[in-house]
Parts: structure tokens; C-alpha cells; sequence
């Protein structure tokens, strides 16, 4: 594995034998991040259509996939209980990217917080979790 697939992997906070669920990804998606993933948690992602609990939601969404509250209202059906959804989407100035007011708006719209942000190559990150005692 190389030094930036760890890195990926430590950023976002997934660990050996945790559950992930990768929904979102084309072509244009970055599959550095989904592999560093796979390695750290020691199996696949599971696909879009999986509806296993999970620990985290790895959720690509571009501004021409349609209404973000939306995609994410869908991806917390599969979130378990303290779980967390990673939201990338294309960076500043990169095609089909998401104003950070929108990720901001939809993420309280669909009953989640924004904990964090980074960025993963030519993706922005952020990082969304259930306010405590809520799902």
C-alpha cells in the first residue's frame, strides 16, 4: 500500500473489519480512495444496492446527480448506529462540484451535522454524522 493509500485511509477514519458501502462512484471517481478503503478495512465495499448496516457510507455526489438531500436520506437508511458518511464531491473549481452552503443546507436537512472537511486529490471531503441520540 502505498504512503497516500494510508494516508486516505487514516484521514477518513476506517479501520480493519469495519463495514463500507461505496455509493455514487463513476468513472470520474477517484479509485485511490475507494482501494485504500478496501485495504484498511480488509474487504470489499459493498455496492449502491447492498442494504447491510454499515459504519461508513463513502457517498460521491456530483451537482448534476440531482438533489443532495435526497442522496443522502437514501444513504443513511444503511448507516448503523453511530455510524458516519463521507460526502466527496468534486473539488473548487472542478467540474460538478457542490457549493460547500449546499453540502451544508442539505446535510441539516437530512438530520446530519457536518464534523469535518478535507480534501482526497480532486475530491472534497466532508465529513457527516448523526447528532448524538439521533439517526
Amino acid at each position: 500500500m502505498a504512503a497516500t493509500d494510508e494516508t486516505y485511509a487514516a484521514r477518513l477514519g476506517v479501520t480493519e473489519g469495519e463495514v463500507v458501502q461505496e455509493i455514487g462512484w463513476d468513472d470520474d471517481a477517484d479509485a485511490t480512495i475507494s482501494e485504500a478503503i478496501e485495504d484498511a478495512i480488509g474487504s470489499p465495499l459493498l455496492d449502491e444496492d447492498s442494504t447491510e448496516l454499515c459504519d461508513t457510507i463513502l457517498l460521491w455526489h456530483r451537482d448534476e446527480d440531482g438533489d443532495l438531500v435526497d442522496s443522502l436520506v437514501d444513504a443513511i437508511r444503511n448507516l448503523g448506529d453511530g455510524g458516519r458518511i463521507w460526502l466527496l464531491t468534486p473539488g473548487t473549481g472542478q467540474q460538478g462540484g457542490v457549493h460547500a452552503g449546499v453540502i451544508s443546507e442539505s446535510a441539516q436537512l437530512a438530520g446530519l451535522v457536518q464534523t469535518k472537511a478535507d480534501r482526497f486529490g480532486q475530491w472534497q471531503g466532508s465529513l457527516l454524522t448523526a447528532p448524538a441520540g439521533r439517526k
